[in-house]
């Protein structure tokens, strides 16, 4: 996988420079999804599976036209099939594009513990490092939108990487690529923004959806994988889309209060043990022969001898 050009903003667990950290600017690139032109073809889940050289899974029907039911580990991009009853009774298909939402604040790489096993690109892309990946799993649950995947076999976790080899050399993802009606739209973050904005718009004004908006939450920072919705006021009709995601509050605590809070006991623990050697000094073992060989000995008590007794006048 060629990725000569991106350049590294964030490492996860990294505590030292970032390497080439300042030397070269990229436009955020984004994917537009328009929702409201989606067929549910599924080609961009062939394409992705196809790029990417990923291993075939059995499809599981359970009377969906969803391929699966949720994302794996080898199955990256997931059309999400919703049936919509609208105010005025009639129905309609709330279809989702669901993969990596390669989030500007992204939870998977704030609650990973190895170094280097994700990183976010100067460009927005959010990419795991599969041979750095120790599989604790601790990525899946930073991410408000259960997204990364993990696979029993190779103890790695998985997800979509925005085919950044792809984008290296100067190409759209595959999936994008192979979309038939123009649902699918690849450049940079604000291109994309003026095209959602205007697709919005139209929706508002000719096509009697008052509620449409773009999806693209400030609980992580912004997406590089905006949505246009017909109802921003139910975006959780979406196939489950959060409303207003964020990094869960168990990953914010355990990565900053608590792990200062234990690194200060570990401290206070070992500045005891240094006190308690000045001031005692080594404790003996009174096991060891080598300890107290300076000191003198210790004289015993004698021991008295038993009574004699007799028998019969006789000393026995």
């Amino acid at each position: 996988m060629s990725q000569a050009t991106l350049r590294i903003q964030k490492i996860s667990a990294h505590a030292g420079a970032i390497p080439g950290e300042g030397t070269q600017r990229e436009p955020q690139v984004c994917k537009l999804i328009d929702t409201t032109t989606c067929i549910g073809c599924k080609a961009c889940e062939v394409a992705c599976m196809e790029w990417n050289d990923l291993p075939f899974g059995e499809t599981i029907f359970d009377n969906t036209y969803q391929t699966m039911p949720e994302t794996r580990w080898n199955y990256w991009n997931l059309i999400l099939f919703n049936e919509h009853e609208r105010e005025d009774g009639s129905l309609m298909w709330l279809m989702r594009k669901n993969q990596c939402m390669h989030c500007a604040d992204p939870g998977c790489l704030e609650a990973c513990p190895s170094d280097g096993a994700i990183v976010q690109y100067t460009n927005g892309i959010v990419d795991f490092q599969q041979d750095k990946c120790i599989g604790c799993g601790y990525c899946i649950t930073g991410c408000p939108f259960n997204i990364p995947k993990f696979n029993k076999e190779t103890k790695r976790v998985y997800k979509c990487t925005l085919c950044a080899d792809r984008v290296t050399e100067g190409l759209e993802p595959a999936c994008i690529k192979s979309c038939p009606t123009g649902c699918l739209h690849f450049g940079t973050k604000d291109d994309m923004r003026y095209l959602a904005n205007a697709r919005a718009k139209q929706l508002q004004e000719h096509s009697n959806f008052p509620h449409a908006g773009v999806y693209d939450p400030a609980g992580v920072g912004g997406t590089g994988v905006m949505y246009v919705l017909h109802d921003m006021t139910q975006t959780e009709a979406y196939g489950g889309l959060p409303s207003d995601p964020h990094i869960p509050w168990s990953v914010k605590l355990w990565k900053y209060p608590m792990k200062w809070l234990g690194n200060a006991a570990m401290l206070g623990g070992l500045i005891g043990l240094f006190i308690h050697y000045i001031r005692f000094g080594p404790k003996d073992d009174p096991d060891d022969p080598t300890q107290n060989q300076n000191e003198p000995p210790v004289s015993k008590p004698p021991v008295a001898a038993p009574p004699e007794t007799t028998v019969g006048g006789r000393s026995r």
